[in-house]
């Protein structure tokens, strides 16, 4: 989701760097930064180790793609206003509830928090004062890479543009994550996940065959968008490293929804033809391949090509169904789609999801139970992949987070630092990077600049 939301800010004058270009590769963060059991060494293994993220971004593509970065090893400063934070701080319930800690009474930091905001550290500051944004442009000149989701030309009234911060920093990465983009008609639009997934064609083709379109269960078009921003910083910092150059990134929701449509957007291009629809947990292409009713469930089955569907038909025990005519080739099958699915459906009804597992156990055929949320999380193979951490949050005690999901063979990327409390890391920021001292700190704090 890309939101506009800026309080007015007086512009400060800046001068350009006269720095050369040298890679950022001190390794940030310290015993007291990283509350779960991650050392120095440990961080300095990581791809993105010595790397410096200034995070200016809200709610979920932004913030997925900063939690990307920080996985990896980056040192993620996250900018939030002092006193309201990220939007979704106040998207619950669910919270995980405070238990220690500064904030006893309050409801407790949201679940939707939480899942994308990990292995960051939370600077709380204001726009709203000329003194908030003097501190944007010095973090801005000691990082490696920005990253920001406000509507195109926002940010240009606190001197936070890219042209402007080239200047200061011509090494930076900076990545803007916008609804439609910087260029085109719909440029000023602010854009969220469910709009785009409506207007470029995923809803479409989402839903029940004979039901009404519907969205993805997650806004996945945010999702996808923060990988693509992530992976397009890791690209651009490869480049910088041969050219010395920093670059502008402009990343689209709606470029990103399109991408995304994949094998059917190259259908339809290559046909000249509209799409065939919706088609729920089915295959257009593919039969049998969809979920099937049991006794007190469904299963996914996965008769992909001839010999798997006569593994298929062994297993229900209707083997006949292998060289009946009706069914014998995939292009049959697909014919009489209809009539071969009510007959598997009619076997599967027999038996519980259980029990189908059972029987299906070993048989070289896809397949698959369709289970919930906390099934999912409480799967053999999802904790046996390590999958689910618990971490010791600094005001809510042990929580429970999604862990990272790429595994390398050198580098352990994981849960260094659990999501920061608003403004956890302000002084220590300030004090480190920017070299400010108490009686700075204080003064600002007064004046409600920083949290």
């Amino acid at each position: 989701m890309m939101i506009n939301m800026f309080p007015q800010a007086s512009r400060t004058i800046v001068r350009a760097s006269s720095r050369t270009f040298k890679p950022n590769w001190r390794v940030y963060g310290s015993s007291r930064q990283h509350t779960t059991a991650a050392s120095n060494e440990d961080v300095s293994t990581l791809p993105l180790a010595g790397i410096k993220v200034l995070d200016m971004t809200r709610v979920l593509a932004g913030p997925y793609c900063t939690q990307i970065l920080g996985d990896l090893g980056a040192d993620v400063i996250k900018i939030e206003h002092p006193t309201r934070g990220d939007d979704t701080r106040a998207w619950g319930p669910p919270y995980a509830k405070y238990s220690q800690g500064k904030h006893p009474d309050g409801p407790g930091e949201s679940a939707y928090y939480l899942g994308v905001n990990r292995n960051k550290r939370s600077l709380g500051l204001s726009f709203a004062h000329p003194a908030g944004v003097d501190i944007l442009h010095r973090l801005a000149k000691q990082c490696d890479v920005l990253v920001e989701n406000y509507l195109p030309g926002s940010l240009v009234k606190y001197a936070m543009d890219y042209e402007t911060l080239s200047k200061i920093n011509p090494h930076l990465i900076y990545a803007s994550i916008t609804g439609y983009g910087q260029t085109g008609p719909y440029s000023n639009r602010a854009g969220y996940d469910v709009m785009v997934e409506a207007e470029f064609g995923l809803m479409h083709i989402t839903g029940a065959r004979d039901g009404p379109p519907v969205k993805v269960g997650v806004a996945v078009t945010d999702l996808t968008t923060g990988l693509y921003t992530s992976n397009s910083i890791m690209a651009a910092l490869l480049r910088r490293m041969k050219s010395g150059k920093g670059q502008h990134i402009d990343v689209a929701l709606s470029d990103c929804q399109v991408a995304t449509l994949a094998n059917i957007a190259s259908s339809a291009l290559i046909s000249g033809k509209k799409d065939s629809g919706r088609w729920g947990t089915s295959h257009p292409s593919i039969v049998p391949y969809k979920a099937f009713k049991t006794a007190n469930g469904d299963i996914l089955l996965g008769g992909g090509n001839d010999r798997l569907y006569g593994i298929l038909c062994t297993r229900i025990g209707k083997p006949e169904w292998s060289v009946d005519d009706r069914f014998k080739t995939n292009a049959l099958r697909v014919q009489n789609r209809d009539t071969l699915e009510q007959l598997i459906e009619r076997e599967t009804q027999k038996k519980t999801t259980e029990e189908w597992l059972e029987i299906l156990e070993g048989c070289g055929m896809p397949y698959a139970a369709i289970n919930d949320i906390q099934n999912t999380l409480n799967h053999e193979h999802v904790l046996a992949r390590d999958m689910v951490k618990e971490v010791e949050h600094s005001t809510c005690g042990p929580i429970k987070l999604v862990n990272t999901p790429v595994k390398y063979s050198e580098s352990k990327p994981g849960i260094r630092m659990p999501p920061p409390t608003l403004g956890q890391h302000t002084d220590d920021i300030l004090r480190e990077t920017l070299s400010m001292d108490e009686g700075e700190i204080s003064s600002l704090r007064d004046e409600g600049v920083i949290a």
